[in-house]
């Protein structure tokens, strides 16, 4: 994991360790209630910037980085739905990109019915919780880690960017299983046209739906 620098409520700052190849974020005790809003924009340009790494799933046992005891699994739930990460009762927890931003209000958990309209144009996509493919034609959550098929929802994003890019000033629409599948269609393709000109052999077609969907939020502040 990389330490990275965000800044604090209050004033100074709090450093997270980040791992890419993961996607995930590592939190001291407490550190989650102590970021800035400013630290929101800053780690969704890094998820931004990093969508397209290579993803690795998350092992079957995750140890603690400050005492190396297993960490153990947890379910919480927020508003936006359910959410999972991984705590060390003494250290604090390990969390991925995507289940962070459910926690935090980006994100919210599709129904069945917005699943079954997605899985008819995407039929895989990647976890949120541990990157395992998920065949969302069959399974309404993750069979491995059971997190739940979660989606980006432009509206709390621009509620919780408001202070910063003007974002209370444009009209945001809810999230469309329709337009998100559109969006993943085409971010496949750029990316299957990348793997050509590198002359790396294209896989099945596999979209995730919360960073592709940071893609299209992403573009939207940066106009």
């Amino acid at each position: 994991m990389a330490a990275q620098g965000f800044a604090r409520n209050g004033g100074g700052g709090v450093e997270l360790d980040l791992c890419f190849a993961c996607q995930g974020i590592w939190f001291d005790t407490h550190e989650s209630l102590q970021l800035a809003a400013a630290a929101v924009m800053a780690l969704f340009r890094l998820i931004h910037d990093h969508r397209d790494d290579l993803r690795l799933p998350l092992a079957p046992r995750l140890h603690c980085p400050r005492c190396e005891t297993d960490l153990a699994p947890v379910r919480d739930v927020v508003k936006g739905g359910r959410f999972n990460y991984h705590r060390c009762a003494e250290h604090g927890r390990f969390i991925t990109f995507g289940q962070f931003m459910i926690e935090k209000g980006f994100v919210r958990e599709l129904d069945r019915g917005e699943v079954a309209r997605l899985a008819a144009r995407v039929g895989v996509v990647h976890c949120s919780g541990c990157g395992a493919p998920v065949d969302i034609r069959s399974d309404a959550a993750c069979p491995h880690c059971h997190a739940p098929i979660a989606i980006l929802d432009p509206a709390a994003v621009d509620r919780a960017l408001a202070g910063y890019r003007q974002a209370a000033d444009r009209a945001a629409a809810p999230m469309d299983p329709e337009r998100m599948a559109d969006a993943l269609v085409s971010a496949e393709r750029e990316r299957s046209r990348q793997r050509r000109e590198r002359g790396v052999a294209s896989g099945p077609e596999i979209g995730d739906l919360l960073l592709d969907g940071v893609a299209m939020v992403w573009s939207m502040l940066d106009s």
